[in-house]
């Protein structure tokens, strides 16, 4: 396989035990309050770039296509994207990033990533994202920012469609990834996060329970101060 059309991909930490679970409570379950503390372990992540990623970079969330977002009501890659700027602007206040929640579009539907073997998954995002405004983009360091990093199709994907548009560099941060990203040299701050795992989510409190559409129960409101 081609190397991927991006520098560098960082996470915090990796897709499973209390992490999984709070990305499909923002993602499925609309449980805003916690993208603040989500954000902040992206800014985290984010922050391992420093020294080495440009000074001045449009920070790109991966967009959704119109009918998902119709569905969903929000793009948890924006959600996540607002969060760690507000944190970042705390903690690397000479870092100047810009938020481009508009550059990249996803042009045609794609079917859900989960449960495609990575070849498929390559193809079923090939092609689908392009830029809205190539000018935007040209000469630009661009940071693409999404939820979870799996096989990395869809990073790759969205790259590429920043560098054919003239982008001068692409860099991608996650909230998580998966073990199998390991291979083209994903890198997280948290190599485990099971329950115990990851100070941050380890100190999570439920307030209360209820049951999601799916049947399944899950913990509203946890903090992740």
């Amino acid at each position: 396989m081609a190397p991927p059309p991006f520098v560098r991909a960082v996470s915090y930490g990796v897709y499973q035990g209390r992490m999984r679970e709070a990305i499909h409570a923002l993602k499925y379950d609309r449980l805003h309050g916690i993208s603040d503390g989500l954000g902040r372990m992206l800014a985290q992540a984010i922050a391992q770039l420093a020294g080495d990623a440009p000074a001045r970079m449009l920070v790109v969330p991966v967009p959704l296509h119109a009918t998902k977002y119709a569905q969903r009501g929000f793009n948890q890659a924006r959600t996540l994207a607002s969060a760690a700027l507000r944190s970042l602007r705390r903690s690397h206040p000479q870092w100047q990033l810009t938020l481009a929640s508009s550059t990249l579009l996803r042009q045609r539907a794609t079917e859900t990533q989960a449960g495609l073997t990575p070849r498929r998954r390559r193809l079923n995002v090939r092609g689908a994202f392009v830029v809205s405004d190539p000018a935007r983009v040209v000469a630009q360091h661009v940071l693409i920012v999404d939820d979870i990093l799996t096989t990395g199709a869809t990073a790759r994907a969205a790259a590429q469609a920043l560098v054919e548009a003239g982008a001068a560099s692409v860099w991608v941060a996650t909230l998580a990834r998966a073990r199998r990203a390991e291979h083209f040299g994903s890198s997280s701050l948290h190599e485990d996060l099971e329950d115990q795992g990851s100070p941050a989510l380890a100190s999570a409190q439920p307030i209360t329970a209820r049951t999601a559409r799916n049947g399944s129960t899950f913990e509203e409101q946890p903090s992740f101060d």
